[in-house]
């Protein structure tokens, strides 16, 4: 199995890929140039295109959900974007907060970046900034945050018990999050698991169900709540791929299956601190 670093040093590199294209390319050719499979990184996504705030240059077709229409944004909100990419979702948060609020997007690639922030300076957006950093580490201080998104981004994240960890920290008191994601019932095969590529992909990366919900839970999140919840069909031309005939029929005959969830919690009114950390 890969390592965390090398997880994290593929997706840096796949996704800094991306962001050179525009969408058609990306769903024609999925994850860049001489690369993997036909479909991976668009069979999840979902049509934005009727939502307020949404700009065409910055959608890469790229989520598995749409977590700013559930995401109960109000205007003079502080929203983060966790993962945001060329900045779909956070122009979509900004028409909901208003001229009074702020949204700060936060991506680990170089390449999403510069194309986010010439998204948003083009559109004159001046209450939208984009940081780079891990999501593991977030370059924000404690209690900054109304809402938090993020949209089929933890699941390429090996700790994701530390993001959640982040999420609660930045949080303001009574704050909350949507966040679409990739889960998991059943096992997966082992040599999906192992599959770098569709790690990258967003399956492979994906936990248990049970795991991820249990996860938001013991990091002190309540009214935890899955907002949305759809069945995500891999293709058998990306499974051959993978998977030998036998693998194969053995997959699709178990009771297995990768979802598409958006799920909603809320960090509680008299939180000050991460569960644990002794400040409280």
């Amino acid at each position: 199995m890969p390592t965390d670093q090398e997880l994290k040093d593929l997706v840096r590199e796949k996704y800094g890929n991306i962001a050179l294209q525009d969408k058609d390319t990306n769903a024609s050719s999925c994850c860049g140039a001489s690369c993997c499979s036909d479909e991976v990184y668009n069979i999840m996504s979902e049509d934005y295109t009727q939502l307020e705030g949404y700009n065409a240059d910055a959608d890469l077709g790229l989520g598995c959900g749409l977590p700013t229409q559930f995401a109960k944004i109000q205007p003079g909100n502080v929203v983060i974007d966790l993962g945001s990419g060329a900045g779909n979702d956070a122009f979509i948060a900004r028409a909901e907060t208003g001229e009074s609020g702020k949204v700060i997007g936060i991506d680990f690639t170089d390449a999403m970046i510069a194309k986010a922030r010439h998204n948003a300076e083009v559109r004159g957006f001046h209450n939208v900034e984009f940081r780079q950093g891990d999501i593991e580490q977030m370059p924000v201080s404690d209690n900054v945050a109304d809402v938090i998104v993020s949209n089929c981004v933890l699941n390429l994240v090996p700790n994701k018990n530390g993001v959640f960890s982040e999420i609660f920290r930045v949080l303001k008191p009574g704050g909350h999050f949507s966040i679409s994601d990739v889960v998991l019932t059943g096992n997966l095969p082992a040599s999906l698991k192992e599959a770098a590529e569709m790690y990258a992909g967003c399956v492979s990366g994906a936990s248990p169900k049970e795991v991820y919900l249990e996860l938001i839970a013991q990091n002190g999140f309540q009214h935890i709540t899955i907002q949305k919840e759809k069945a995500i069909i891999i293709p058998d031309d990306i499974l051959e791929k993978y998977l030998t005939p036998e693998e194969l029929a053995g997959f699709k005959s178990q009771q297995a299956g990768i979802f598409s969830i958006t799920v909603y919690a809320e960090k509680p009114v008299e939180s000050c601190c991460t569960p644990g950390s002794g400040c409280c």
